[in-house]
C-alpha cells in the first residue's frame, strides 16, 4: 500500500483535520523567540541535576533515592507528551502555549516552597507535565516553516533547547551557591511568567481547521501513527537510547565532582554544562543536512562519536580536561541525532506534527527517566567506572540498532 493510501486511511479512521496550506516561513526573530522560550521551559526539567546532593540533605532523601527527583520529573513529562502535546493538532496552539506557561510558573512556585520530599516530588511531576510546552512550540514552528527550511528551523530551535538544558546546570549551580536550591525554582517561576506574556503577545495566530475529532480519537491516532509509520518507530527507539545515555552521564556527574578529591562547588560543576554548548551549537547543522538527504549518514557518524565519547569520560579521575573532551563529543553526538530524528519524523505526516513529536518524545522521556535512576544506582555500587560502562553499552546498542534499521527513511527526504 502506498504512503498516500496509508495516510488517507488513517485520516478516515482518526477523523482529524488536514494541516492548513503550506507555510510561508518564520522570520528569524520569531524563530529565535521560539528557541529562547523552549530553552527556558526545558531548563525547568534539568535544574535539579546539579542540586541533587543539597536537595537530599535539605529534605532528608537518601543518596540512592535522590535520582527519583529526576525520574518523577521525566514521568510527568511523559504524561504531558501523551495527554497534552497531541492537543496541538486540535486546539489553537497559541492559547495552549500560554496556558501551559502560566500553569508551569505555578508548579515551579510549589517546588520552590516545598516543605517535604512528598510535596517536592508532586511539584516536580507537575513541572515535567507542563514543560511539554516545548514540544507544542516545536510542532508549531515546524508547521509554519517553509518546506525547504524546516530542518534548519528545527535545528535552530533544538539548539535553543539544548542550550537551555546545558545552561540549566550552570545557572542552577550558581543560584544555589548564592541563595540555596529553592531560589533556582522561584527565579524560574518569575521568568516563566514573563515569557508567558511575551509569547501570547508575539506568537502568530495559527487557526486550526474545523474538525469533529474527539479527544479520545486524537489520542488513539497517536498509536495508529506508530503502527503505520516505521520511521517513527525507529527514530523513537533511537531517542530512548540516546537520552538514556545523556541522562546516565549528567545525572551522576555531580556525585563524583562534589566529592573528594575534586570537591567542586555547584557553580563549578554547572560550568561543565557550558562546555557542552560547543557540541550543541555544532549539532545545529544536522537539520540542514537531513533536509538534503544526509540524515542517515549524520545519524551513524554521531552514534559512533557517542560510543567513543565514553573513553575520555572514563579518564575523568586522571584529568578534568579529558572530561571536557568527552562532554563536547557526547553532547554533539546526541543533539545531532535528536535534530535529525525530528526532521525525519516531521516529513512523515505534515498534518499530524504535534502527535508525531508527542509520541516520539515519550520515548525520549522514558529513556531519560530510566537513565537517571539506573545511573545513581550503578554509581552507588560500582562508582564512576560502572557509570561509564553503562553509558558506553547503551551507546553501542543505539549504534547497532541504527545499523539494523537504516533502510527506513521518509520518502520526501529520500527523494532529494
Amino acid at each position: 500500500m502506498s504512503r498516500a493510501a496509508v495516510a488517507a486511511r488513517l485520516d478516515a479512521t482518526a477523523g482529524h483535520a488536514t494541516e492548513p496550506a503550506p507555510a510561508r516561513g518564520l522570520s528569524r526573530s520569531v524563530t529565535l523567540l521560539f528557541a529562547v522560550a523552549c530553552g527556558l521551559s526545558v531548563a525547568n526539567i534539568y535544574y535539579a541535576q546539579p542540586l541533587l546532593d543539597v536537595m537530599a540533605r535539605d529534605l532528608a532523601i537518601s543518596p540512592a533515592a535522590i535520582g527519583g527527583v529526576v525520574t518523577v520529573t521525566q514521568i510527568g513529562y511523559a504524561l504531558g507528551l501523551i495527554f497534552i502535546v497531541p492537543l496541538g493538532d486540535l486546539l489553537d496552539r497559541r492559547r495552549l502555549i500560554g496556558a501551559q506557561a502560566l500553569l508551569s510558573a505555578l508548579a515551579l512556585i510549589v517546588v520552590g516552597l516545598a516543605p517535604s520530599a512528598a510535596v517536592l516530588l508532586a511539584g516536580m511531576v507537575a513541572v515535567g507535565l507542563l514543560a511539554v510546552v516545548v514540544q507544542v512550540l516545536v510542532a508549531f514552528a515546524a508547521s509554519m516553516a517553509a518546506d525547504e527550511e524546516r530542518g534548519r528551523t528545527v535545528g535552530t530551535i533544538t539548539s535553543g533547547i539544548v542550550i537551555g538544558i546545558l545552561l540549566a546546570r550552570f545557572v542552577s549551580g550558581a543560584l544555589a551557591d548564592i541563595g540555596g536550591w529553592r531560589l533556582v525554582y522561584l527565579a524560574s517561576a518569575v521568568l516563566t511568567l514573563l515569557m508567558a506574556g511575551l509569547l501570547f503577545r508575539v506568537l502568530p495566530r495559527h487557526e486550526r481547521v474545523a474538525t469533529t475529532i474527539s479527544y479520545p480519537q486524537l489520542l488513539a491516532s497517536v498509536v495508529s501513527l506508530f503502527v503505520r509509520e516505521p520511521v517513527l518507530r525507529v527514530r523513537a527507539v533511537l531517542a530512548l537510547l540516546i537520552f538514556a545515555t545523556f541522562s546516565v552521564f549528567w545525572t551522576s556527574l555531580v556525585l563524583p565532582l562534589s566529592a573528594a578529591p575534586f570537591s567542586l562547588s555547584h557553580t563549578q560543576i554547572g560550568m561543565f554544562g557550558l562546555v557542552g554548548l560547543a557540541g550543541a551549537l555544532a549539532a545545529a547543522r544536522a537539520g540542514s543536512l537531513a533536509d538534503r538527504g544526509f540524515g542517515q549518514r549524520v545519524t551513524g557518524f554521531s552514534l559512533g562519536l557517542m560510543v567513543l565519547s565514553w573513553v575520555p569520560i572514563a579518564y575523568m579521575s586522571t584529568s578534568l580536561w579529558s572530561l571536557v573532551i568527552g562532554v563536547v563529543l557526547l553532547d554533539l553526538a546526541i543533539q545531532a541525532v535528536h535534530i535529525t530524528n525530528q526532521t525525519m519524523i516531521f516529513a512523515v505526516r505534515p498534518d499530524a506534527r504535534s502527535r508525531l513529536v508527542g509520541g516520539y518524545m515519550v520515548f525520549y522521556s522514558v529513556g531519560s527517566a530510566l537513565g537517571s535512576i539506573a545511573s545513581t544506582m550503578v554509581y552507588a555500587r560500582a562508582g564512576w567506572i560502572g557509570v561509564c560502562v553503562l553509558g558506553a553499552t547503551i551507546s553501542l546498542l543505539a549504534l547497532l540498532f541504527w545499523a539494523a534499521t537504516r533502510r527506513y527513511q521518509p520518502i520526501q527526504i529520500r527523494a532529494k
